[in-house]
């Protein structure tokens, strides 16, 4: 089973998130609200992929800065990233800082968003 971990997600849009990946794999989806919380759990636990959100629902920080500390956290740094966004700037941004190409909250039902989570996830 896969262990998926949402970053930064206010509660109806972790809702949504958990039933994008549990409709099409099977997986675990657990939520960490900020980055110290992630990291704790990214160093007790394996997750097969971390998706964050471009602003954090508790405090606003950016979801890059959290991207960035995880890839330079050497015990976590090979966990594979995604950024949730709509904007393409900031899908670009992210995978600078060393995440794979995300997805947006809008693009769910897109073949393509599909098709990008299968690639980590099938790895």
């Amino acid at each position: 089973m896969k262990r998926i971990l949402d970053v930064g997600n206010c509660g109806p849009d972790h809702a949504g998130i958990t039933r994008f990946f549990k409709k099409h794999f099977e997986c675990e989806v657990d939520q960490a609200d900020h980055a110290g919380d992630a990291l704790a759990k990214l160093q007790s636990q394996e997750f097969d992929l971390v998706v964050v959100n471009r602003k954090l629902d508790i405090d606003y920080t950016d979801g890059i800065d959290v991207i960035r500390q995880i890839k330079s956290t050497p015990e976590i740094a090979e966990v594979p990233v995604m950024l949730i966004t709509n904007y393409p700037e900031h899908q670009e941004a992210a995978v600078a800082a060393g995440a794979v190409r995300g997805f947006g909250k809008l693009e769910y039902h897109q073949p393509e968003t599909l098709e990008r989570v299968k690639a980590v996830l099938d790895n």
